[in-house]
């Protein structure tokens, strides 16, 4: 995966983790593009204040991923549920029965709706 993306989700999952001030940094840099320059003319900072809060915020991103691994289950999930729906297919093409097809439906509606990621 990009580093890019994974910052931008690892943001999702751990930014509430991050100050506020920390939190509208990464979002700008890694969410928006911009430049370390905008952001310090934003943040009436040096170019390099912001360059090392970026440093220090992805070391915590990467340290909370480390620990808790939310990122890793929620892809080992989308993982699994795709496996499900791809087997719920073949189970559909082959069966005549319309209440089983029915219930598979069920099946496949639950893992729309409860298990989103």
């Amino acid at each position: 995966m990009e580093e890019r993306v994974e910052v931008s989700i690892l943001l999702d999952l751990y930014g509430e983790l991050l100050t506020d001030n920390q939190k509208a940094i990464m979002n700008l840099y890694y969410n928006e593009d911009f430049s370390l320059s905008e952001i310090s003319e934003i943040n009436n900072t040096s170019r390099q204040a912001i360059h090392d809060t970026i440093k220090r915020c992805y070391k915590q991103l990467v340290s909370y991923e480390d620990r808790l691994n939310l990122l890793g289950k929620n892809i080992k999930l989308e993982e699994t549920k795709q496996k499900l729906e791809h087997e719920i297919a073949k189970i559909e093409d082959e069966i005549r029965d319309s209440s089983i097809k029915d219930r598979l439906e069920v099946i496949k509606k639950i893992l729309m709706e409860e298990i989103s990621i």
